[in-house]
């Protein structure tokens, strides 16, 4: 075989879309190394994968087959919204250990550049471009626009990062319908995405970031009702790695004939389920100011 698989799932809600997709990768992806793979491992299953959600806030919206809970889907929105950026390290400083990125802080502050002067790495700048400010306002000025875009990747500093920013880019467009509602279109990128460890977390993510960041604010700003229209989501390498391939098939592909998917899936509108959404929010506060400490941050 020469060519990685490319295939394309659609489902109406985000946990159907998920479910399509994990299936889709199991029957037709093909056998890959990474570097991450220890001694023994087998190799992971991958491809290239197109997710359409048709309507990314519709219920049954959360799939119960990704490695945590409510309090883990609370705890990621809230970082995808901005409350770990100060955990990014400072590139003055070769011995802060802290992360290399946070999504949202190269979408809310993009452009703090490492330079290299006579071979040795330094930070230039900053440089810095508020992208979520300035799809906003083009998305104002101009719904139909094709260019509102945001991206991530700094060459200058993720060519030689280990761990490197996997989103890409996030591209919307605003259709307005008879009623005059805008429904926000999305399009987000990613090189690669961890199918059973990251995508569904990642997806929740920005779908709740499209909903309380860019649609809401939209609506604010020019006085129209704003609601989400479909999610494309586009991944260069989806995979499963082969450390986790029998857990997926335990949780998941094993119990397909077996259970309903009504049994697979929680819905978020559930008051049960957004109690226990909501509720998780001042323990996650009080994590990140415990974080915090331990890393002697102000």
């Amino acid at each position: 075989m020469q060519n990685i698989p490319v295939l394309a799932v659609c489902g109406q809600s985000l946990a159907e879309s998920y479910e399509k997709a994990l299936i889709a990768l199991l029957e037709n992806g093909v056998r890959f190394r990474t570097q991450y793979d220890k001694p023994g491992e087998p190799q992971s299953l991958d491809c290239t994968m197109n997710i359409t959600v048709l309507d990314p806030l519709a219920d049954p919206m959360i799939h119960k087959a990704f490695p945590g809970g409510i309090e883990d889907l609370r705890e990621y929105v809230l970082e995808i919204q901005g409350l770990k950026d100060h955990w990014v390290k400072n590139l003055n400083d070769p011995a802060d250990t802290r992360w290399e990125y946070t999504y949202h802080g190269r979408l809310k502050a993009y452009g703090q550049w490492r330079e290299k002067k006579d071979g040795v790495s330094m930070a230039a700048g900053p440089f810095v471009v508020d992208q979520i400010e300035g799809v906003l306002r083009k998305l104002v000025e101009q719904p139909f626009t094709r260019q509102a875009q945001m991206i991530t990747w700094m060459p200058n500093i993720d060519l030689d990062c280990y761990d490197p920013p996997c989103l890409q880019s996030v591209w919307y467009r605003l259709l307005e319908d008879e009623a005059g509602t805008g429904w926000l279109n999305c399009n987000i990128r990613f090189r690669s995405n961890d199918a059973w460890g990251a995508n569904f977390m990642n997806m929740f993510g920005f779908t709740l970031f499209n909903r309380e960041i860019i649609a809401d604010e939209l609506a604010r700003r020019t006085g129209k009702k704003i609601e989400l229209g479909r999610l494309n989501w586009q991944a260069d390498s989806y995979h499963i790695y082969g450390k986790d391939i029998a857990g997926a098939r335990q949780r998941l592909f094993d119990r397909l004939k077996t259970t309903a998917f009504a049994d697979r899936v929680y819905n978020f509108k559930d008051p049960d389920i957004r109690d226990i959404y909501t509720e998780a929010t001042p323990a996650i506060l009080e994590k990140i100011k415990a974080t915090d400490r331990d890393m002697r941050l102000p």
